[in-house]
This record gives structure tokens, C-alpha cells and sequence, in this order.
């Protein structure tokens, strides 16, 4: 969920934003954050079907970061916005960098939904290759070791000490995960993807045996979803919205898939920043995790197949929302594009399953 809010350019000045009702939450925001005094400007940086996050311009000339539920669809599991303020709070002096937490309101009378106020943390996020342009090999490398060395943390967070012990269940997490994408495809389905069900059945009835306890997981750790200081180290972990207690290896496969080469053909995202040949490839990412988590992983094959089996039922979520005419007048050929890509990424895990 790449909803970043970091460097966004943006009018400060705005007469109405959408979720944001500017006199309640202005009186608020005034009592519980001394610090960042009034009158507030409110900028709305990240939408979409996710939570919604505001930069807030105080009187000062400072800046924080307010987050909330989208204004209508809320699924409570996919919004849960004390659950992102837990987090975050919660791993605080733990070695992962996360913003601070500064407020947290569930007085819908304040701004119609619950919400909370954090640091606004200034770095580069890496969304695309054209944000790589400037980076020398040694920005690269220390980048993408800074990235690796927070995950490794994040999947050694003492899960007791931290108080998080309790976020979610911690036994069979791959089956969870298996049964929920499957699900969710059928419920919106569309059209017959018979490849996609056959690899659920293949997928399901090969599970690994985990190779480390159940620990904290990210959901989507990427470079689009950290910021880096000037220096190129890890300054903070952002969209903490899928974060649960799993598997550390498929969260940290699920990372390696977003890692794409220069000459991949097939990638997870449209411009990947690691198509920069500056950056490691894949097999020295992998090395490196596992030297860091003092692992040798067993059964990558398995994680890679469900990885792009799982993006590929996500994706076809998309597809199917965009059939039934969520699409905002997106072009048959565009849907077209989707439904290929859908197949691709099922082939391709296909593939790694036939070759293991």
C-alpha cells in the first residue's frame, strides 16, 4: 500500500478538504498539540481505497501528519486506524525507525472517524527509477543495506516485550493467507482463472514447515514504503496497515519480488527504483537477509511461487473492481493490460512451482 506522504507537493492553502471538517478538529488539534499551534492548513497527499493522510501546516511553520479512515466504504480489518497507532507506538526504541506518534482522537464528534497526528519525517522515498537519478553505487548499496537491516529488525522485534504479542494469531499464517486471497478472488470474481485455482490447491497442499518462530511483519516492505535520510539509511517505516504477526520469510520473499533487475521483463511495479544498476540484484538481497537473520532459507521456491501467485490475486481484485465499473472511466485497453499482467504472474508461479 504505497501511500506515501513524504515530499509531496501540494496547495497548503485549501478552503475545503475532503475528511477533514477544519473547525472541530482545528480546536482540537490546538489543545492536544501545544507544539503546533493554529491556524492549520490542511493538504491531502494520499487517497485512493486507503486511509487518507494529510500534511498539517500550524501557525509555526511547522508540519506533522494526520491520518484517518477513508470518508466512506470503511471496512473496519482494512482500517483500523488504532491498530496503525499501536504499531508504531508500540515499536518506538525498538531499532525499527518509525514516525512518532504525537495524538490519537476516537471522538468521531472531532472529525467524523477516528484518527491520529505523527512526525512528518524528512528523507527521500524511492518510488520510481527517475527518484534513483542522483544516487552514486556506494548511495545504492548503502540504501539497500539500511532496507535489509530494518527488516531483519522488524522480524526480531520481541513480540512480548513490545507489547504486541496479542495483535494477531501467530499459528498458521501461510494457510490463512492461502484460504484469504482465494477467497477474496471468488467473492469477486469475474471470469474463470482456472491456473489460479490450480496452483491454490497445489500451493495448499505443499506448505512449509516455518523456519522461524511467528514475528512481526511489514505486509509490504519496500522502498516506496520507507523514508531514507540524507545519507541514504532507513529513516522511517510507513503504511503499517497489513501489518500482523506471520511468517518472516514470506514477508521478507514478498520484499525480494518487488526487487527488479534491469533486465527484468516482468516486474511488480511499473518504474522500479532497483532497475538502477547501482543497486545489488536479487541473489545478493537474498545473501544478505539471510546472513542478517543468520538463516539459510529452505524452500524459496515455495515462497516465491505463493509471492507471485498472491500478487497475482491482487491484482486481479483490481480487474474485477474495475469490470464491474469502479474503474473511473479507465480504457478497455488498460483492463486488457491488467488481465494479462494477471496471467503472467500466474504463469510465472506456475513456472517456479514446475521447476523446484
Amino acid at each position: 500500500m504505497a501511500n506515501n506522504w513524504q515530499g509531496c507537493a501540494g496547495s497548503w492553502r485549501m478552503a475545503e478538504v475532503k475528511g477533514i471538517n477544519r473547525e472541530p478538529l482545528s480546536a482540537w488539534l490546538a489543545q492536544a498539540l501545544p507544539g503546533h499551534p493554529p491556524p492549520y492548513d490542511f493538504a491531502l497527499v494520499a487517497a485512493g481505497g486507503s486511509n487518507l493522510t494529510y500534511i498539517v501546516g500550524d501557525g509555526g511553520g511547522r508540519a506533522f501528519v494526520l491520518r484517518r479512515p477513508p470518508v466512506r466504504a470503511r471496512i473496519a480489518t482494512a482500517h483500523d486506524m488504532r491498530r496503525e497507532y499501536r504499531i508504531m507506538r508500540a515499536l518506538s526504541g525498538s531499532g525499527v525507525p518509525v514516525p512518532e506518534m504525537l495524538a490519537w482522537c476516537d471522538d468521531p464528534a472531532v472529525n467524523g472517524a477516528e484518527f491520529y497526528c505523527m512526525e512528518k519525517v524528512e528523507g527521500h522515498i524511492l518510488r520510481d527509477l527517475a527518484a534513483t537519478g542522483t544516487m552514486s553505487a556506494a548511495a545504492c548499496e548503502r540504501a539497500s543495506d539500511s532496507l535489509i537491516e530494518g527488516q531483519v529488525r522488524l522480524h526480531q522485534v520481541d513480540l512480548e516485550a513490545a507489547g504486541l504479542a496479542d495483535l494477531a494469531r501467530h499459528e498458521h499464517y501461510l494457510e490463512r493467507q492461502l484460504k484469504r486471497w482465494a477467497t477474496q478472488v471468488e467473492a469477486g470474481a469475474t471470469r474463470d482463472l482456472p491456473l489460479l485455482n490450480r496452483l491454490h490447491r497445489a500451493l495448499a497442499a505443499s506448505v512449509p514447515e516455518p523456519q522461524t518462530a511467528p514475528g512481526l511483519v511489514h505486509g509490504d516492505y519496500r522502498f516506496d514504503n520507507v523514508v531514507l535520510d540524507g545519507d541514504w539509511n532507513l529513516a522511517a517505516v510507513l503504511d503499517w496497515e497489513l501489518c500482523t504477526i506471520g511468517d518472516p520469510v514470506a514477508d521478507f520473499v514478498w520484499s525480494l519480488c518487488y526487487w527488479a533487475e534491469p533486465e527484468d521483463s516482468l516486474t511488480w511495479l511499473m518504474d522500479p527504483p532497483t532497475r538502477n544498476p547501482n543497486f545489488p540484484r536479487r541473489q545478493t538481497v537474498l545473501e544478505t537477509y539471510q546472513a542478517r537473520a543468520g538463516l539459510t532459507l529452505r524452500h524459496l521456491d515455495w515462497y516465491l511461487a505463493f509471492s507471485w501467485w498472491k500478487q497475482a490475486c491482487i491484482v486481479e481484485g483490481v480487474y474485477a473492481r474495475l469490470q464491474k465499473g469502479a474503474g473511473g472511466g479507465m480504457k478497455v485497453e488498460s483492463l486488457e493490460r491488467i488481465a494479462a499482467r494477471v496471467e503472467r504472474y500466474l504463469q510465472r508461479a506456475d513456472s517456479i512451482l514446475q521447476a523446484a
